[in-house]
């Protein structure tokens, strides 16, 4: 970050709401994925102002708690498809056989019709880069979802107006037999109302998976505004039978897409909304809830909070934390550091990032940041619950000759014990202050 460089931060509109789950950048399609013991968030990414779905590129969020979030960044954009012109809409990540494959649909230079094309990581936060150089699929529709069975049978699904699917090959860059119809039955998918030439409720968003030998389809229903219904069925491909509503039409987004995972012990929906400053049909954030199934397998209606779910997990201030991971935000906005990985910047005089559920035990002695400045740099205050809390601790930052000039500072806290939330505070003079990178207490 330059002095030179300009962003506007997205200001949390409430002080200790969890939700929406990213607050620096406007998000949308969330298609979570658990692996190794952490969620990894894949979501599409609304430019600021958009008046449109115009998206270029695609983020990366994980968390091992469910409330503390940290930004990966874009390890995915248009530019990975030579072959792609725009829309960089809602996909979804797999991981088989040590590699991530992510299916997501993009406009088609050479044809100007909507195609799904595949990148492939051998991490989950990428970088990904486009495994075939040419569309795996092309019907002209949208919103991949990607299913692998017990049996090792991988599944792509898609569409709008229709749902589609192939049946993937084991490289899961190429599939088998051709692009197969899934009917859109009223019994399969409800009854539209007024529904015309388009019968059913299903409208785009399909979400895939098995629990329990049955098979979910949830999915954006209606149009406009969109909400969040479900189908089941005994087999991945049908016959699909209408279950109902997960997700009543609410949040100030006229499109909502489902994302489904079980984590440490909990189910939960992720979905997007419009709460951020600024948010609508067109600038959406990604939130979640945590929900119980039926003890008959359905779904219950679940509906849209600023809370959120509670904490899975703690966050160990004894290990080396990223800046960017983030449960709320005022101010700051993220981008790559030198060293690796993402850093925290424009940051500026009261600005602050929260964090959640800290386990500092028997209690803390020291804290160390990372932090860059190419100005006079400023101060760390180091607080307990809120912005407001508490000041167990400051730490000065002074110029280092550069926003990517990195250097360690610390300095010794008191009366940090137990768990709590914990807020790092920046004050300064005037303009951006400094950079973050990193930051780790000592016992």
């Amino acid at each position: 970050m330059t002095a030179a460089l300009c962003a506007t931060a997205l200001l949390p509109g409430t002080a200790h709401a969890d939700n929406p789950i990213v607050q620096q950048v406007y998000t949308a399609d969330p298609a979570p994925l658990v692996h190794n013991g952490r969620v990894y968030l894949y979501t599409g990414h609304d430019e600021d102002g958009s008046t449109y779905f115009t998206m270029k590129d695609w983020r990366v969020w994980s968390s091992a708690d469910m409330v503390n979030w940290t930004d990966h960044g874009s390890p995915m954009g248009l530019s990975t498809f030579s072959w792609a012109k725009q829309d960089a809409w809602a996909g979804q990540a797999v991981e088989r056989n040590g590699k991530f494959y992510w299916y997501v649909p993009v406009v088609n230079r050479s044809t100007g019709r909507m195609a799904i094309g595949v990148g492939v990581a051998d991490s989950p936060t990428g970088p990904f880069r486009d495994a075939i150089g040419r569309p795996l699929v092309e019907n002209g529709e949208i919103d991949p979802t990607v299913f692998i069975d017990d049996n090792g049978q991988a599944y792509l699904y898609w569409g709008n107006p229709n749902l589609s699917y192939v049946r993937l090959n084991a490289d899961m860059t190429s599939y088998s037999g051709g692009i197969n119809q899934i009917p859109l039955t009223t019994a399969g998918f409800g009854t539209r109302p007024n529904g015309g030439n388009r019968p059913t409720l299903y409208e785009e968003g399909p979400w895939v998976y098995k629990r329990n030998g049955t098979y979910y389809n949830v999915f954006a229903a209606k149009c406009c505004s969109e909400f969040i219904a479900y189908s089941t069925s005994p087999g991945p491909t049908g016959p699909w039978t209408y279950r109902g509503t997960v997700m009543p039409t609410q949040g100030g987004s006229f499109t909502n897409h489902p994302g489904i995972i079980d984590y440490k012990g909990g189910s939960y929906f992720f979905y997007h909304n419009g709460a951020l400053p600024g948010g609508g049909g067109y600038t959406r954030s990604v939130a979640v809830e945590k929900f119980a199934y039926n003890a008959d397998g359905s779904i219950p209606t679940i509906t849209m909070t600023t809370g959120g779910p509670l904490p899975a997990d703690t966050l160990d201030p004894y290990t080396r934390q990223e800046a960017e991971t983030i449960n709320r935000e005022s101010g700051i906005e993220t981008e790559p550091a030198s060293e690796g990985g993402m850093n925290i910047g424009w940051i500026e005089n009261g600005d602050n990032v929260k964090v959640r559920n800290v386990a500092f035990g028997a209690g803390a002695k020291t804290f160390t940041a990372r932090v860059a400045s190419g100005t006079s740099g400023g101060t760390i205050e180091v607080r307990l619950g809120s912005a407001t809390g508490a000041v167990v601790g400051r730490c000065t930052v002074s110029g280092t000759g550069g926003w990517q000039t990195w250097t360690s500072v610390s300095c010794p806290v008191s009366g940090v014990t137990g768990t709590q939330d914990l807020v790092l505070r920046f004050t300064g003079g005037s303009g951006y202050l400094f950079n973050m990178n990193w930051w780790q207490f000592a016992a």
